[in-house]
């Protein structure tokens, strides 16, 4: 599997951006997939996002914040003009992006939810983020990841 693409390598390989992928072994008994990765790397755990999905008035939208910081939801359900948010059903994320949790990407997802990235991301060269699947981060400009998921850009972490 550790060769095998994803549809978050084949976006980042098509759109012919910049970046590199970095693998390690996935421990299923460890507590955080992100710090995991952050700390499997050798990497600031600030500059390693992970990528979670909220209901927001009902309809999936997709948070990206530091594994060291919580998601906001009142922030990032204004950052998307909506009101009421809550985490999404787990089976709902993996339904709608594809992905398994811990390795769900903000690329190449089956549905193409609205991203909102949290604003320290613009405070790195490159930033971390699962590449598909768990053990697998890839590591691009925060305004590459931005471009490709049509982001918003807000401050959504606590």
């Amino acid at each position: 599997m550790a060769g095998k693409g994803t549809p978050a390598t084949a976006v980042l390989a098509k759109q012919q951006v910049a970046h590199t992928l970095h693998t390690y072994q996935h421990d299923p008994k460890h507590e955080s997939y992100g710090l995991e990765a952050a700390e499997a790397l050798g990497v600031e755990p600030a500059r390693v996002f992970k990528t979670l999905v909220a209901d927001i008035d009902g309809k999936l939208t997709v948070g990206v914040v530091p594994v060291t910081g919580q998601l906001d939801l009142k922030a990032l359900a204004a950052a998307v003009g909506g009101k009421r948010a809550k985490m999404a059903d787990a089976a709902a994320a993996q339904r709608a992006t594809g992905y398994v949790l811990g390795g769900i990407s903000p690329l190449g997802q089956r549905s193409r939810l609205p991203v909102v990235i949290d604003s320290s991301a613009e405070g790195f060269g490159t930033v971390f983020c699962s590449g598909g699947r768990r053990g697998l981060e890839m590591e691009l400009a925060p305004a590459d990841l931005v471009r490709l998921t049509n982001a918003t850009v807000a401050t959504i972490a606590g």
